[in-house]
């Protein structure tokens, strides 16, 4: 059906703000933009070179998304777009990047960060995309593109305030050797991002662990997992505060995907939505009830963002 024929968003009077689902086709090299209930379903940017993540400004009007490229060549990038998909422009070249995976958009300090698998860093830049560092490195001496899928960062998300980067290491398909990390927001003074003592190691033994978001007003952290069931093809929840000796085991709020990837949350409404390589998109409540598909087998989806917009 043509987006034009789709059901317009319905705004409650006195509402001046609609939840928009943004969300990357990797398929057909496309970002498509729709109403949080699966209506109005429109694409947005064509063309692009294996999207992978996506985060959306609001104040600015503006949303972003990494091209991973060729995984073996150094030749990722990340773009921009208005959230109609015009004035698109490269803000990190290719070559800027190895493979840039989920991005994220800290809106306090006005930074994009993103994770770089087969470049084996978590990286961040302003949000014109100058200022490229490298916050860690995780390749110990291997060459780029790293061979070992142990050290690729997959998933990121940002604690500002607490002053933490979280971020994830998926490991080889169904190893069993995925790990949930954390580290400062900045590299300790005297460190290096290959070197910095800080780095926390909250969970090991995953499946694949992908892509993050964060609760950070009840402090829990949420990451999709696209391994073998019964851990894996989930999205999982833990606490992000707890002691290390007495940490929980992860909480799986959600099971059967086909391949999960992306996740956004939508805390004010209680409910996160999520992503597959079966080309679904699911929404249900923050703890895995009332599951509702919006999109089904839509091609292979990765990144998606939630926003709302005036």
């Amino acid at each position: 059906m043509d987006s034009s024929q789709m059901q317009k968003p319905q705004r409650a009077p006195g509402d001046t703000a609609v939840g928009r689902l943004f969300l990357l086709d990797l398929s057909d090299d496309r970002i498509v933009s729709l109403n949080s209930d699966g209506s109005d379903r429109k694409v947005i940017v064509t063309g692009c070179r294996f999207p992978d993540g996506i985060a959306v400004d609001v104040v600015a009007g503006h949303v972003y998304w990494t091209n991973m490229g060729h995984p073996k060549v150094n030749d990722g990038a990340i773009e921009r777009a208005d959230l109609d998909g015009r004035n698109r422009m490269t803000i990190v070249p290719q070559g800027g990047t190895f493979t840039p995976k989920q991005i994220q958009l800290e809106t306090k300090s006005r930074k994009l960060y993103w994770c770089d698998r087969e470049g084996m860093r978590l990286m961040r830049a302003n949000l014109d995309g100058s200022n490229i560092e490298t916050l860690v490195d995780t390749n110990q001496g291997d060459p780029r593109p790293g061979p070992d899928a142990t050290k690729w960062c997959v998933g990121v998300a940002v604690d500002v305030d607490g002053g933490k980067v979280y971020w994830t290491q998926k490991g080889a398909d169904n190893a069993g050797k995925g790990r949930v990390f954390r580290a400062g927001i900045e590299i300790p003074r005297g460190q290096t991002a290959s070197n910095r003592a800080d780095i926390e190691v909250l969970y090991d033994g995953l499946p694949e662990p992908i892509d993050l978001d964060l609760d950070l007003n009840n402090r829990v952290m949420y990451w999709t997992d696209r391994g073998d069931p019964p851990r894996g093809n989930t999205v999982n929840r833990a606490p992000m505060d707890s002691d290390a000796k007495g940490r929980p085991a992860p909480e799986i709020v959600l099971t059967h995907l086909m391949e999960g990837i992306g996740i956004a949350l939508d805390l004010k409404g209680d409910r996160m939505f999520i992503t597959d390589f079966g080309g679904n998109v699911l929404a249900a409540k923050l703890d895995g009830s009332d599951v509702k598909p919006l999109l089904v087998a839509q091609g292979n989806l990765t990144g998606i963002a939630y926003a709302e917009i005036s």
